[in-house]
């Protein structure tokens, strides 16, 4: 490896996931994740309200489970996700 090589790859995004238990789509999307071998931080809101409100200010109103950031941009909800990853721009967004 070159020593600025290092330097021009793009760094992993940070990507946070606003999920609750029991959630399906919450599940998909964190699979989708790991499978992207993206590195995320989930905020269970399953019984912290405070979770709850932050995540609503956060998304403009998203209420639905899960609502996910990349790098502080509001992704949306699962199928969002899946959409970006079905357009090839996923991994951009990601870094990867």
């Amino acid at each position: 490896m070159r020593a600025n090589e290092s330097c021009e790859r793009k760094l992993m995004a940070e990507v946070i996931i606003y999920t609750r238990q029991f959630c399906g789509f919450c599940t998909a999307a964190k699979d989708l994740l790991r499978r992207k071998k993206a590195a995320f931080r989930e905020l269970d809101a399953t019984f912290n309200s405070g979770l709850r409100k932050e995540m609503l200010a956060k998304s403009n109103g998203g209420s639905t489970f899960p609502q996910i950031f990349i790098d502080d941009t509001h992704v949306g909800g699962c199928d969002d996700l899946f959409e970006l990853e079905s357009s090839g721009k996923l991994s951009d967004l990601l870094g990867a």
